[in-house]
């Protein structure tokens, strides 16, 4: 029992240092990603910024396709084969993938091109639309060959670096392409020409770190000797490609009809409160990338007990991270719109407090969505994400042309996207939560999550009062926030909300932070 405990422990030592590289890594993309958007947004307007976005969503939808679904399918065998230290196969199923995504790639880059023009005059009635979706092109194609480089990082547990790439230097390429072209005049144009350099250059930087990291993954291997497990691995990636291609359109839905029925600035002003929203599902990023792998080596040594214990424990580190982001979003939405992209987005405003609900829930019920792929349970991702997004589609096509949703008013329809979204993320939750339960026997909630939120009601009515009392600016928000913080973060020491493993991490930490003598 004690070496089951020990093992618990460390892997959830391990979990918290790379979950701290990989927060770092986050804060950062998001600094570099939220001022790219910026510059975007408030340099162009919302009509041009509208027109970015529907590009990134088909592009992305092209990426989805041609992706095949490869990469999540080296995230789940790798690690499984590296359990069996079986370097053969290994090599078999990661040449396959590199050799079909350079393939796939190549497809799908020259139909966006073709097609670009089609697009944007006969669906989105956007001739502008054109340039972007061409420039993007070669967009779908370097992302698609940069997912099996970044993803093998990932499984062989290189988090670091799969930080410092995926989440700091292509946005900073992206950041610093954007103000140089935009500098040089050459116009909304940057936004495109910006982003195909980012992702190029990640996939570069991948390949090269790949080689020299994971050297022994380039070794020879003959695909035709490991037949059995590259149709594992296309068996199990195939629903999930489908999965991937639905989650995107998932994604883009509301976007996409935002763009049918209302136009580009609508689209515009509603993807300023989009990354706001995302704020909430980035906290499960933190842990996920190493969660992951961690309980897939579990489940194939038929660990459960250590499956189920990190499972809660990271369910319960995302709702205390989340719980306060939430809050405030609820109660100074405007003032983080204002604040980021200016006050032409204002509009947005009660969309971003629905996004919010709907990102807060489905962040922490995503765990169990790792749990049903770690089982394999592919056919079943499929399953939930065809069911929500068609739910999802069925509520922007009615509420978005709705000039008011009985509660709320719908300036153009960005209201009726927000709802339909965050009801949709809510539904998904409870899938993967009840499917965890029912495959894994796991469910990775725990109760002192319940007392943790009665006691955020605490500074909650604070923070009602005194903004009732005080001008919110960007000084009074940043003293508010701090304020809450403060509270927050006594009140869960006071009725004891840290269990045994929390105190333990915090331990070390303090530990690692502490000078030495």
């Amino acid at each position: 029992m004690e070496k089951k405990e020990q093992a618990i422990s460390d892997s959830l030592n391990l979990l918290a240092k790379a979950s701290f590289i990989v927060l770092i890594g986050i804060i950062l993309s998001k600094i570099l990603g939220y001022a790219y958007r910026i510059i975007a947004a408030r340099y162009f307007g919302p009509d041009i910024y509208g027109q970015f976005n529907l590009a990134l969503m088909v592009a992305g939808w092209f990426v989805a396709i041609a992706s095949l679904g490869l990469s999540e399918g080296l995230l789940r065998f790798i690690p499984l084969y590296r359990g069996k230290n079986d370097l053969k196969k290994i090599r078999s199923i990661f040449k396959f993938s590199v050799i079909t995504s350079v393939i796939s790639g190549i497809i799908a880059g020259i139909l966006l091109f073709i097609l670009s023009p089609y697009i944007a005059i006969n669906i989105f009635h956007n001739s502008g639309l054109i340039i972007f979706l061409k420039l993007f092109s070669l967009l779908t194609f370097l992302t698609i060959l940069a997912s099996p480089l970044v993803t093998i990082l990932r499984a062989y547990e290189e988090v670091k670096w799969f930080s410092f790439i995926f989440n700091i230097f292509q946005n900073a390429v992206k950041l610093l392409f954007l103000i140089a072209l935009v500098f040089l005049g050459i116009g909304p144009n940057s936004l495109p020409i910006s982003y195909v350099i980012g992702v190029g250059s990640m996939a570069a930087i991948s390949y090269i770190v790949a080689r020299y990291k994971i050297s022994e993954l380039f070794g020879p291997a003959i695909i035709s000797k490991n037949k059995k497990e590259i149709k594992e691995l296309m068996i199990y990636s195939i629903p999930l490609f489908l999965s991937g291609f639905i989650s995107t359109a998932f994604y883009w839905i509301d976007s996409f009809f935002l763009g049918l029925f209302k136009g580009t600035y609508s689209v515009g002003i509603y993807n300023a409160v989009i990354p706001i929203s995302l704020l909430l599902l980035n906290t499960p990023e933190i842990f996920m990338q190493l969660f992951f792998p961690l309980v897939t080596r579990a489940y194939a040594r038929k660990d459960i007990s250590t499956i189920r214990e990190l499972s809660k424990q990271v369910s319960k580190w995302i709702f205390i991270i989340n719980l306060p982001i939430f809050i405030l979003l609820i109660v100074f939405p405007g003032a983080a719109i204002n604040i980021l992209f200016g006050s032409q987005y204002l509009p947005a405003e009660n969309s971003l407090r629905i996004l919010a609900i709907g990102s807060f829930i489905m962040s922490i019920l995503l765990v169990s969505n790792q749990l049903i792929s770690m089982a394999g349970k592919s056919k079943i991702s499929l399953m939930n994400i065809t069911i929500v997004s068609l739910l999802n589609a069925t509520l922007n096509f009615l509420l978005i042309p709705m000039e008011k949703i009985t509660f709320l008013d719908n300036p153009f329809g960005v209201n009726g996207a927000a709802l339909a979204t965050s009801a949709s993320m809510i539904v998904l939750g409870l899938l993967f939560l009840f499917e965890g339960k029912h495959y894994i026997k796991v469910i990775p909630l725990r109760r002192k999550m319940f007392s943790i939120g009665l006691i955020s009601l605490i500074p909650l009515l604070i923070l009602f009062f005194l903004k009732t009392k005080i001008e919110i600016n960007i000084f009074t928000l940043i003293l508010l926030t701090l304020l809450f913080l403060l509270v927050y973060i006594v009140l869960i020491f006071l009725v004891n909300g840290l269990d045994k493993n929390d105190r333990i991490i915090v331990k070390n930490i303090v530990n690692k932070l502490r000078p030495k003598n």
